[in-house]
């Protein structure tokens, strides 16, 4: 018996044709999670579900087809809604030979008037299996949304999805009700594996709720055959480029090998060509892009930065996995100046890091060892690069000891060497701030920390926390700034005392959680010297993701 996950071929469909009339999908379903169940339901309890037409909901981890007894299956915390009627089970198997529809393994059903019931295995029938056979609905982790009145599933060769529709955005609604983004409609999608072709019948695109484009007939390539193929060509257009075109075109050099040239065509500053390779392994992944142009007109960028006749960068990344528990990666970025990825819109990043590190984790213990150079990009002149700092090393390890009823232990330690070569200097509001010093710096944090759970009888949660925390840094002075070299060691004791009360309301089919938090915070002060500058934490980070955290900084500094 063969097995197809067409929830994946299906996906892979969509967004590659897609691509050819801008849709972009993959299909991987989501699940729900389960109610609480009562009784044993009545027989033939489907019976009384009257098929009143409209779509049922079909969620599961998996679609599959099996050619062999033609049979479809949602498997995987597969749930079926219809009508007011909730099922949900690890499996719903149709079998479009006999007609029979079977739920299996912990089915839970949840009627329209609130009651629950459970099974090891029930018969669907009536109105609600009509439903199941007729509507499909496929969700991405991404958000995006398949939706088909039918799925035949002929043979393992074809495929034909019946009023069809994708949209990248699920529902495409903002928070304001608004159509936003743009889905795809077609009476009839159909691929066809052996001819290697996929038919639409009238295919129409819709932006922003209004339909814009419409064929009677299409046929395409099948775009997931691994094939040499020009991709969707881009415009745009900027003052500084002109009316720009671009077409990419995909090459695969081998299975798991892809070569992606993207050469661009630009009124105002000529010829553009971009290369990507990408490589798969089977412990890793190695990519290397890379762009470049004579520019016909300079003077449109900013002088002393962009305005020269060659201009070019490259990025090279790779991540690989050499022994269980650790993974082992680097990247570089270079470039003729720090605005070129801007300038030819490649990347919007303000910065890039170049490193090399390893990465160990394991169920209680961390650890990560990396070697860095900061680089700013945009408008930034080689002098401002000397700015940025290179941590040699950087250095941290995390582990947790649980210590059963006496609650858990926490180990962390971390050590930074900092090298900058110019005064980081800025203004802000007419008040000068030094954001670095030129130095050579290293510093080391050790913490060690304690927390254990206590729940009283009526309910309150109250958990304990206690901690010490070291810190030595030493600055040799080698900034004007600050000219004398300073060591510091300082200690923080944290003492806290966390209590909450979990109140939680449910109607059957849902639950609310409501809980009054309390708590109280101790830190020791720490001590402070001129020289030793805040790298990694100078910003103050205070929102509804840390309210209740012992530490609001984004760094250890």
């Amino acid at each position: 018996m063969r097995k197809t996950r067409r929830h994946r071929g299906i996906g892979s469909l969509l967004h590659r044709v897609g691509a050819g009339l801008c849709v972009a999908t993959t299909a991987t379903l989501l699940g729900l999670s389960p109610a609480a169940a009562q009784t044993t339901a009545p027989p033939g309890y489907f019976d009384q579900v009257q098929d009143q037409g409209g779509e049922a909901q079909v969620e599961a981890d998996m679609l599959t087809y099996d050619s062999a007894t033609d049979t479809i299956a949602a498997e995987g915390r597969a749930v079926l809604i219809y009508q007011g009627h909730h099922v949900q089970a690890d499996q719903l198997r149709y079998n479009r030979v006999t007609g029979r529809m079977t739920a299996t393994g912990n089915v839970i059903i949840v009627a329209p008037d609130g009651n629950e019931y459970e099974a090891d295995s029930i018969e669907v029938s009536g109105g609600i299996k009509q439903a199941f056979v007729r509507s499909l609905t496929l969700r991405t982790a991404q958000g995006e949304l398949i939706t088909a009145g039918d799925a035949d599933y002929a043979s393992e060769l074809q495929t034909t999805l019946v009023d069809a529709s994708y949209s990248p955005c699920g529902l495409c609604v903002d928070s304001k009700g608004r159509k936003i983004g743009w889905r795809i409609y077609a009476a009839k999608i159909v691929q066809d594996k052996k001819g290697k072709v996929i038919y639409l019948d009238q295919p129409t695109i819709e932006v922003l709720g209004v339909p814009v484009a419409w064929v009677p007939w299409l046929a395409l390539p099948d775009p997931t055959v691994r094939s040499a193929q020009f991709r969707m060509p881009r415009y745009s257009r900027s003052d500084k480029l002109g009316h720009r075109l671009e077409t990419p075109f995909f090459v695969p050099i081998g299975e798991d090998i892809d070569l992606l040239l993207s050469p661009s065509l630009m009124t105002r500053q000529g010829f553009l060509m971009g290369a990507e390779w990408e490589q798969r392994f089977d412990y890793g992944r190695f990519n290397v892009k890379g762009a470049g142009i004579y520019q016909l007109d300079p003077s449109a960028f900013t002088p002393g930065i962009g305005d020269t006749t060659w201009r070019g960068g490259a990025t090279a990344s790779g991540e690989f996995v050499p022994l269980e528990d650790w993974t082992v990666g680097f990247s570089y970025t270079a470039f003729t100046d720090a605005a070129f990825f801007r300038d030819y819109e490649i990347s919007t990043a303000k910065g890039a890091v170049n490193e090399v590190y390893a990465t160990y984790l394991a169920d209680d213990y961390y650890a990560d060892l990396r070697i860095q150079k900061f680089n700013a990009l945009g408008d930034v002149t080689w002098a401002d690069q000397a700015k940025q700092v290179m941590t040699l090393p950087n250095i941290k390890a995390t582990s947790y000891t649980n210590l059963d009823d006496w609650g858990q232990v926490k180990l962390s330690a971390r050590v930074m060497g900092i090298q900058r070569g110019l005064d980081s200097t800025a203004t802000y509001g007419g008040v000068p701030y030094v954001l670095g010093y030129q130095e050579n710096k290293v510093h080391g944090t050790l913490e060690a920390s304690w927390q254990n759970q206590y729940v009283t009888p009526v309910g309150v949660v109250a958990t304990p926390y206690l901690g010490l925390r070291g810190d030595y840094a030493s600055y040799d002075g080698a900034s004007p700034l600050s000219p004398a070299p300073v060591s510091l060691f300082s200690a923080t004791p944290i003492a806290a005392m966390d209590i909450r009360y979990p109140m939680i309301a449910t109607n059957g089919l849902d639950s609310h959680l409501f809980e009054p938090i309390a708590q109280l915070v101790y830190r020791g002060s720490s001590t402070t010297l001129p020289g030793i500058i805040n790298d990694n934490a100078q910003s103050f980070v205070f929102d509804d993701t840390n309210l209740f955290s012992y530490d609001r900084f984004t760094g250890t500094d």
